[in-house]
């Protein structure tokens, strides 16, 4: 939260129990950077994408997802809705 800023190889996923748009909703409040978006449901499949500009209240998916991965916001462009993921534990 008081990172300066992200690089464009980092990013986080927030996972919630199940497709929703409630739950995966985000706020940028204390936020120093804008970030991407990406929220993906449990198919797997990217469902809305936006930029997120730092202290705006409140972004939503238009469609319930599961996950949300914030990434630097240049990478946005790599991913359209209907896109399918995969995630890999690396360690």
């Amino acid at each position: 939260m008081f990172q300066k800023t992200i690089n464009p190889d980092e990013g986080i996923i927030l996972v919630e129990q199940t497709d929703s748009v409630i739950s995966s909703s985000i706020h940028m409040f204390f936020m120093n950077f804008d970030l991407g978006i990406l929220w993906v449901n449990d198919k797997m499949q990217v469902v809305d994408r936006c930029i997120a500009t730092r202290w705006h209240p409140y972004y939503a998916s238009q469609t319930p997802a599961r996950y949300t991965l914030e990434i630097h916001p240049s990478r946005l462009i790599e991913f359209e809705p209907g896109d399918r993921l995969e995630f890999h534990n690396e360690k």
